[in-house]
């Protein structure tokens, strides 16, 4: 995991706004969704890790630098 510094979270916090549409892509936990599910962006904790509310009801955090999500529409 890369280090968290002001400059990735701000980035990280433009990025992904409240209310962002994103794609799981992969996901280190056993409770994760499958990848190519959707989700709704909640915010960007201190730690850089992006709030998910997923279409499948549950809401698991994507961690910096561990797991990966996509904005819908890049």
């Amino acid at each position: 995991m890369r280090n968290m510094t002001p400059e990735i979270l701000a980035s990280l916090r433009e990025r992904f706004p409240q209310g962002t549409r994103v794609e799981l892509l992969r996901m280190d936990d056993l409770q994760a969704p499958p990848a190519g599910t959707m989700g709704t962006v909640i915010w960007v904790d201190d730690s850089g890790s992006i709030m998910v509310r997923w279409d499948t009801g549950g809401s698991l955090n994507v961690l910096y630098g561990v797991d990966e999500c996509r904005k819908v529409g890049e």
